[in-house]
């Protein structure tokens, strides 16, 4: 599994419309949908500091996320361009390759750098 973290600073006045663009059925999200391959996105809001958030987006593969990156980038500049005014600062944080595994019944995923 590919697993691409981001994190951003959200303008507060924003909050609620990055929310909807980038959550798991947000304009990303659907935009990524279109491409073979893709699993889910997550999107998570710092309990310390509520204008932080990460995205998890999640692939099968890093082959499928840059197949993906060939077919769609220009309608992921053009996403990129349209939200560019809801951040203050973004920052990837990595690109990881996961695993899955069970703990006491119970289905985990697992990162590690790749």
């Amino acid at each position: 599994m590919h697993i691409i973290i981001w994190k951003l600073m959200v303008r507060e006045e924003r909050i609620q419309q990055f929310k909807a663009a980038s959550g798991c059925n947000g304009d990303w999200a659907n935009l990524f949908r279109r491409a073979e391959g893709y699993l889910g996105t997550e999107l998570l809001r710092s309990a310390d500091e509520p204008n932080i958030f990460l995205t998890v987006d999640r692939w099968q593969s890093a082959a499928c996320f840059e197949t993906f990156q060939r077919q769609y980038g220009a309608e992921y500049k053009t996403l990129d361009t349209k939200f560019e005014g809801y951040t203050l600062a973004e920052t990837k944080l990595g690109a990881f390759s996961g695993f899955y595994f069970r703990v006491f019944g119970w289905a985990r995923w697992g990162a590690r750098f790749s």
